[in-house]
């Protein structure tokens, strides 16, 4: 085989692998996006629990502060429960 031959099959070969693994990410990506799309929202109460753990959590990390954990809380206690 010509070099000339070679290098084109080489890149061809390389960009038609590259195609595919876009195409199997795309193809991820897009059923990620349908089953956040497709799941259920959760009730207010069990959003709120689910804040409180991360606050906590972050707490017990030493990432902020208790009074920071609360001050936030309540912040998002209202725009979640005010939604209710």
């Amino acid at each position: 085989m010509h070099r000339k031959a070679a290098r084109y099959v080489t890149r061809t070969t390389t960009a038609a692998a590259g195609a595919v693994a876009t195409a199997a990410t795309s193809v991820a990506a897009a059923a990620v996006a349908a089953s956040i799309v497709l799941s259920p929202v959760a009730d207010a109460s069990s959003r709120m629990d689910g804040v409180r753990a991360d606050l906590q959590r972050a707490v017990q990390l030493n990432q902020i502060t208790e009074e920071q954990a609360l001050s936030f809380e309540a912040k998002l206690a209202g725009r979640i429960l005010g939604q209710a």
